[in-house]
């Protein structure tokens, strides 16, 4: 998966402003207690990071 794509995704979930600081300061447990961005900037495949955001968030399986 792309960053880009993810990005959308994540917006598409939350919506932009709250996407943005999701992944600026929501800390994933999944993600070795990394945010997404920093998760992002250490190389972790964004398909990766969406599944632990998924996870965390509970978001159903259709828009996963």
């Amino acid at each position: 998966m792309r960053i880009t794509v993810f990005r959308q995704l994540m917006a598409e979930e939350f919506g932009p402003t709250r996407a943005e600081t999701l992944a600026s300061d929501h800390v994933l447990s999944g993600l070795g207690g990394r945010t997404v961005e920093a998760a992002l900037s250490d190389g972790v495949p964004a398909k990766e990071i969406w599944r632990e955001v998924c996870a965390e968030f509970d978001i159903p399986a259709e828009r996963r």
